[in-house]
């Protein structure tokens, strides 16, 4: 196992240093959170029914940009170095993926913090679950960037998929219009959009009473979450492992 564990560390621990070393990344870090809140946040009389899109939109979009180092590590020359090591392929997207789902839940953990005052605002919120879901959600998102940085070496082209793919797939979540009040083919887009259940899960984890009413069912959010963070991470190492790829080297 130490031969999968010890490379897939090195590499969330050169993540988490890399971030700490870009103080860009920091502040951005640190002031998204604030911004979002004293901006967005004041502009919404019920300000309740969108902090779930909220927080999904924080860490969707910081998880998924935390993959653009692997388009740099590729540019640098590093990414050729590890791929050429003895290194399983699998440990890669074990290192990359924790390193970035980790700065991207810390960062959703931040705002909502601020959001909800540190729970007080939310006494029904549970905020240990909110936490581990919040990393699901990270991993998820943070394998799907990976996957598309492996894909895509350009960061024209990262960008280009991310705002096709992604923000879509955020308006159709729940975040601007309920499923109750869309129409029937929007609802039906909507019911399979895995977005939307990670945005009910944290509407449910936060207490809100809106939640109750929802038609999907309690336990299907954590199931649909869970499986996305299972299903994108054994995707990534696949693409990785394709024997296309081996000729990199």
């Amino acid at each position: 196992m130490n031969r999968y564990w010890i490379p897939a560390c090195m590499l969330f621990q050169r993540e988490l240093l890399r971030f700490w070393r870009e103080k860009s990344r920091v502040a951005g870090f640190a002031g998204t959170p604030v911004v979002f809140w004293l901006v967005v946040g004041s502009g919404y009389s019920d300000f309740a029914r969108f902090l779930p899109g909220a927080l999904v939109l924080t860490v969707m979009f910081s998880a998924i940009f935390s993959a653009m180092s692997l388009i740099e590590d590729r540019k640098e020359g590093f990414l050729l170095c590890v791929l050429a090591s003895p290194a399983p392929r699998l440990a890669i997207v074990l290192g990359k993926v924790a390193g970035g789902a980790l700065i991207a839940a810390s960062q959703t953990m931040v705002f909502l913090f601020l959001a909800t005052l540190g729970g007080t605002l939310y006494p029904n919120a549970q905020l240990g679950a909110l936490a581990g879901l919040l990393v699901l959600i990270a991993i998820a998102f943070t394998a799907a960037g990976f996957l598309i940085a492996w894909l895509i070496p350009s960061p024209q082209g990262f960008h280009a998929i991310i705002n096709l793919i992604f923000v879509p797939l955020w308006m159709i979540s729940g975040a601007i219009f309920s499923l109750q009040q869309s129409h029937a083919w929007m609802r039906w887009l909507m019911l399979v959009n895995p977005v939307t259940y990670a945005q009910d899960a944290i509407a449910r984890g936060l207490g809100l009473p809106f939640a109750d009413g929802h038609p999907i069912g309690p336990l299907i959010p954590i199931v649909v979450v869970s499986v996305s963070a299972i299903v994108t991470l054994v995707v990534a190492a696949m693409v990785i492992n394709r024997p296309s790829e081996r000729n990199l080297l």
